[in-house]
């Protein structure tokens, strides 16, 4: 009779392994990004084609950036800012129910990814 392995178990070592992929993918995610930092593409638009591209990739792997002023899981967007004529890159996140935004700077902030955080639920009443 073969062994019987208890689903705990096997749940279990499915769970780690699949935690050392996601960071694996995220270390090496991080690393790539790293070219981009202190850059800009010198407009508005160029700029905020080039953050939603970023989010675009973050989003299809479960990742956030982590705010540099908070710490907070942060989408990054750029915003026109007057004195900035490339726009400015933000990290757009909710803290305590209120939308944030945090930075304002003119290029690519330093890169440090995060596990996207589980959306919650709302009430459709």
């Amino acid at each position: 009779m073969p062994d019987v392995i208890p689903a705990e178990h096997l749940l279990a070592s499915i769970e780690q392994e699949l935690n050392r992929i996601q960071r694996s993918m995220r270390l090496t995610l991080q690393a790539k990004l790293q070219v981009l930092v202190g850059k800009s593409l010198g407009s508005l638009q160029h700029n905020r084609t080039l953050a939603a591209s970023i989010q675009s990739i973050l989003d299809q792997h479960g990742f956030r950036l982590r705010c540099h002023q908070c710490g907070h899981p942060a989408i990054l967007r750029v915003s026109p800012r007057k004195g900035v004529p490339s726009g400015a890159f933000v990290f757009d996140h909710t803290i305590d129910g209120k939308r944030t935004f945090h930075g304002g700077g003119a290029v690519v902030p330093p890169v440090h990814l995060v596990a996207k955080p589980q959306r919650k639920n709302r009430r459709v009443g």
